[in-house]
């Protein structure tokens, strides 16, 4: 696979990132993974689906991977540092899924640390490097960017949370990685509707994109949008759900049109 992401270019500031929205595994490193691995269950199924006419009507850049979360992971750092230290959870490289079972056959089909830095090197770099010219490219024309963070999980996942995940998770580092203002808008779009369950700065506060680039001192404003898929999808089949994903996109064009506004 020569290229390793698609990056459509818009006009307006914002950015909209979808780093697990890709699902495809190379041929050489899936034959060494169990059957269900293969089928990349963790990805962020179909987010590109909901944002592209969003983004198409808002004049948004969208950045989107084509590789697997389980080929290399882009919202963590790049030295396999934990986003969240003492709670058990996936890696920059991971070897169990988000159910705690192996990916791999077994210990000896694992990538060992020099694999990890060639994955690093042919997938992470590449969409970091265009992450960041973007970025640097609509600040340059507009003063200002919004670096937005599309995901999504399982509403149910025991390893990583307790019970049932509110449908939309905002994340903003705690208020670091954008302006309180900006907060308060989109905190106020949630609040004002009556469709979903929601939760700002809960278990999902920001991975490393949002964490690392989101500098609002400088220009960059970062916020984390994760789903719950239950609300757009079916979590079984990973089949998307056009008679719910509308009510869905609604919000989330009133979120994105807050952070141009």
């Amino acid at each position: 696979m020569d290229a390793t992401y698609t990056l459509e270019q818009g006009t307006a500031p914002l950015l909209i990132s979808l780093p697990h929205d890709g699902s495809h595994i190379p041929p050489a490193i899936a034959e060494r993974m169990r059957p269900a691995a293969r089928r990349s269950p963790d990805t962020d199924w179909h987010v590109g689906r909901l944002y592209a006419p969003l983004a198409q009507a808002l004049g948004a850049s969208v950045l989107r991977p084509l590789a697997s979360r389980y080929v290399v992971d882009l919202n963590r750092p790049a030295d396999g540092h934990a986003l969240y230290p003492g709670r058990r959870e996936t890696g920059l490289v991971s070897t169990i899924g988000f159910d705690g079972e192996p990916l791999y056959r077994d210990a000896a089909a694992e990538p060992d640390a020099d694999e990890i830095q060639r994955r690093v090197n042919a997938f992470w770099r590449p969409y970091h490097e265009a992450l960041q010219q973007e970025l640097a490219r609509l600040r340059s024309l507009h003063g200002r960017v919004v670096l937005w963070e599309g995901h999504s999980i399982r509403t149910r996942v025991p390893m990583l949370f307790d019970g049932e995940l509110p449908e939309f998770n905002l994340g903003t580092a705690d208020g670091a990685s954008c302006g309180a203002d900006l907060q308060r808008k989109l905190a106020s779009v949630l609040e004002s509707q009556q469709g979903y369950s929601f939760v700002v700065n809960g278990r999902f506060k920001g991975g490393y994109i949002t964490r690392h680039y989101g500098r609002p001192g400088e220009g960059v404003e970062a916020i984390q949008l994760e789903l719950a898929q239950h609300s757009y999808m079916d979590e079984d089949s990973f089949a998307y759900a056009p008679d719910r994903a509308p009510a869905v996109q609604a919000v989330i064009e009133r979120l994105l049109r807050a952070c141009l506004g």
